[in-house]
């Protein structure tokens, strides 16, 4: 029988999952096995992606020693929680993407072999020493509970291509480059909690409400974000932890929330519950300025949970960080692509925000690997990848510098806005194509730990080959 300090546990890390949902990352396969190196098509293929021109392309490598790759197939590691979340849009990702990339003749001929590396959301160490066994990166992956794994990470020398990351130990962590614009030593929604309290909606500046679980994944980020809602002039009047086992009733704290007089409100937790919440707030005709929903709620189940009544009533909003929303395909030729390769290659499966994250990824490994010839080595992925300086996956996000190994601050935003027709950009002065650009990233001042190294582990870069 489970006792109760095990389930309690198991609350703890569910929680940590679901307040980050976008990070534990995935819908579908249960994992264990690989996942994206099928047999090369004969039919030709386009390999050029978006402004990147041509991504993956034939030849005959050989000469490799290096772990996961033989003069055949590159293999890689993708991070998933599936056996715990049931989500496979990074392992949906990684089969489009290297089914495309194979059959188009590969990286220099070599075919791309991803192999799931399930989590189960607490096996992050398990799954690390597997990697660090088997393979030659970790590609277009994350999970909830990834600082449990990048030490281990380090200490093998393993480098890393994530589609996310989530704790601020492994972000910006050594041997990383992440496509999603993030620093350690500061929060990433300044510019998005700026528009919102200083100019769309002034009048809530002075009632902000949190809500998050009752987890230090949680109350970390609960307290990062009242720190930069000060710095941006606003006031956290209002600040509830509800349990990781989850809430039968929300009743009590829609009450709190209308006698509180709190006007905007920052949910950091799953979409369900948000939906729960805004359901009895609607009821209660008690309508606030803004609900920050966060980009987990992004997605068309969130509206189907929530109900048009309340989607209607009340305003949701949530900020996508500079990548480009799925809904306006038809204005970026790269979000178009990614659709069409997906009907091709999984049909069925959804294109979700993570989806795009994760492509990205892809093709940022992919093209230093292609770069690299040969002869490849981890080595020179990894430092060819953080040569650039302007990546922008092709036209899937705002550019974003590489080259900037602490942690790069969010300086492009952009605003969607939910109703009862779905997710649409708000009206939230973009200023280059549908971002929004040189927001503010002040640095906190608060202690909330910091990455990882190689020196943690007693490695430099010179053990890096």
């Amino acid at each position: 029988m489970t006792s109760k300090r095990t389930r309690r546990i198991i609350a703890v890390f569910t929680m940590s999952c679901v307040l980050f949902v976008t990070a534990c990352g995935s819908r579908g396969d249960d994992g264990g096995g690989e996942d994206g190196g099928t047999p090369v098509r004969p039919a030709a293929v386009d390999a050029d992606f978006g402004d990147l021109g041509r991504i993956c392309t034939s030849g005959t490598a050989s000469g490799s020693s290096v772990q996961g790759v033989t003069d055949k197939e590159i293999r890689v590691g993708v991070v998933s929680d599936v056996g715990f979340t049931k989500n496979s849009e990074f392992l949906d990702a990684a089969k489009v993407f290297t089914s495309w990339c194979n059959d188009a003749g590969g990286i220099n001929g070599r075919k791309l072999v991803a192999v799931t590396r399930d989590t189960k959301m607490l096996e992050v160490r398990q799954r690390m020493a597997e990697s660090c066994r088997d393979d030659f990166a970790l590609v277009g992956g994350g999970g909830a509970l990834d600082a449990m794994g990048v030490r281990d990470r380090l200490e093998c020398l393993l480098p890393e291509f994530p589609a996310q990351v989530v704790q601020l130990e492994n972000q910006g962590s050594d041997l990383q480059v992440s496509v999603q614009a993030a620093s350690p030593k500061h929060w990433a929604y300044e510019g998005f909690y700026t528009w919102l309290t200083k100019e769309a909606y002034p009048g809530s500046a002075d009632a902000v409400g949190i809500i998050g679980g009752d987890s230090p994944v949680s109350k970390g980020h609960i307290a990062r974000t009242s720190e930069s809602l000060r710095i941006v002039g606003a006031n956290p009047s209002y600040t509830e932890l509800y349990p990781p086992t989850g809430v039968a009733d929300w009743t009590p704290y829609a009450q709190s929330i209308k006698n509180k007089g709190v006007k905007g409100l920052i949910f950091h937790g799953d979409y369900n519950s948000l939906a729960k919440l805004e359901q009895i707030l609607t009821s209660m005709q008690y309508k606030l300025d803004w609900i920050d929903a966060n980009s987990s709620a992004y997605t068309p189940a969130f509206l189907e949970v929530t109900g048009d009544k309340a989607l209607a009533f009340q305003n949701n909003v949530a900020d996508l960080g500079g990548f480009h929303p799925l809904e306006r395909a038809d204005s970026s030729p790269a979000v178009k692509q990614i659709l069409d390769l997906y009907a091709k290659y999984a049909p069925g499966a959804n294109v979700t925000f993570p989806a795009l994250k994760a492509f990205s990824s892809w093709l940022l490994f992919a093209k230093s690997a292609v770069a690299c010839g040969d002869t490849l080595t981890r080595r020179c992925v990894y430092e060819t990848a953080a040569k650039e300086a302007a990546w922008t996956g092709g036209g899937l996000q705002a550019p974003i510098d590489l080259t900037v190994r602490t942690g790069v601050p969010v300086t492009c935003f952009n605003v969607e806005q939910a109703g009862p027709e779905g997710w649409k950009p708000a009206d939230f002065g973009a200023t280059t194509g549908p971002y929004r650009c040189n927001a503010p990233a002040t640095e906190l001042r608060g202690d909330y730990g910091r990455p990882v190294t190689l020196a943690d582990v007693g490695k430099s870069m010179d053990d890096f080959h």
